[in-house]
C-alpha cells in the first residue's frame, strides 16, 4: 500500500481473515512457507493489484487456495490422520468406497484444516447469522442447489447417505458458509444473491460429478465470483 500510495488498511484486520481462511483451507502437515506464500498471492496479486479492500473481484482466500494447489498439487493433496496418510472421504466416494459420515459430522477424518467438522463449521455459521453478519440467501440457495444437482445427476438417486456425505466432505460448508457470503465479492442484491447461491451449486456439482477431482468447490466460487458483475446488472 506505501509503494502504490494508497491509504493504509493493515488496522481493519481483512488481511487476517484473509491468512486464517487460508490456513483453513490447507492441509496441517503443509510447510509453513506455502502459507506464507499463498498469503502474499492473495493479498498482493488477487486483492492490491486489483485497487485494494473492496476492489477485489475473486475471494483473495481461495485464489491463493487455488494457486498453491495448482503449484503444489503434491503437499496440498497429501493429508494424514492418525499417523497414516490417506485419501479424503470424497476421494474415496469418487473412488466408489464407503464412509463413515458421522466421522465427518465430528472431524474424525482426514482433510485441510478447517473442512473436517461439519458440526464445528455449522456451529460458527449458526454465530455469523446470529451476529447479522451474513444471511442465509447465498449458502441456502447454495447447498440446496447441491443437494437437486446430486439427486438428478450423481447417479446415485435419493441415497441421502451419500448425499450426507457430500455435503459434509470437503470444504462445500466452510466454502457456503465463510466464503461465499464474502461482502466484497458477492452481489448485493437478494436475488442476485440467491443465483450466485446457485451458480456456486451448480459448478460444485459439476467439478464433482464429472471433473477428474473429487473436491471443486474453490474453483466453483471463483468462477461464480467472476459473474458476479453480470448477476448484479440484471438484479439491481
Amino acid at each position: 500500500e506505501k509503494l502504490m500510495h494508497k491509504k493504509i488498511t493493515i488496522g481493519d484486520y481483512s488481511a487476517v481473515v484473509t491468512g486464517l481462511l487460508l490456513g483453513l483451507n490447507m492441509p496441517p502437515t503443509a510447510p509453513w512457507w506455502m502459507g506464507a506464500l499463498g498469503s502474499v498471492f492473495g493479498i498482493l496479486i488477487v486483492k492490491q493489484l486489483f485497487g485494494g479492500l473492496g476492489q477485489n473481484f475473486m475471494n483473495p482466500a481461495l485464489g491463493a487456495r487455488c494457486f498453491l494447489l495448482i503449484s503444489f498439487t503434491g503437499p496440498m493433496t497429501r493429508f494424514i490422520y492418525d499417523g497414516v496418510t490417506g485419501p479424503t472421504p470424497l476421494a474415496l466416494l469418487k473412488g466408489g468406497e464407503a464412509v463413515d459420515t458421522m466421522d465427518m459430522l465430528i472431524g474424525r477424518t482426514a482433510g485441510t484444516i478447517g473442512e473436517t467438522s461439519a458440526i464445528a463449521i455449522l456451529i460458527g455459521a449458526i454465530f455469523l447469522i446470529l451476529m447479522g453478519v451474513i444471511d442465509l440467501r447465498i449458502p441456502a440457495s447454495y447447498i440446496i442447489t447441491f443437494i437437486v444437482f446430486m439427486l438428478l445427476f450423481s447417479g446415485h438417486g435419493a441415497d441421502w447417505t451419500y448425499i450426507t456425505a457430500q455435503l459434509c466432505g470437503g470444504g462445500l460448508m466452510l466454502g457456503a458458509f465463510f466464503m461465499a457470503t464474502d461482502y466484497v465479492t458477492s452481489p448485493i442484491t437478494p436475488m442476485g444473491q440467491i443465483i450466485f447461491g446457485i451458480c456456486c451449486g451448480i459448478f460444485t456439482g459439476l467439478f464433482r460429478c464429472f471433473g477428474a477431482n473429487a473436491e471443486g468447490v474453490s474453483f466453483a466460487i471463483i468462477l461464480s465470483n467472476i459473474l458476479v458483475p453480470m448477476i448484479e446488472k440484471y438484479t439491481v
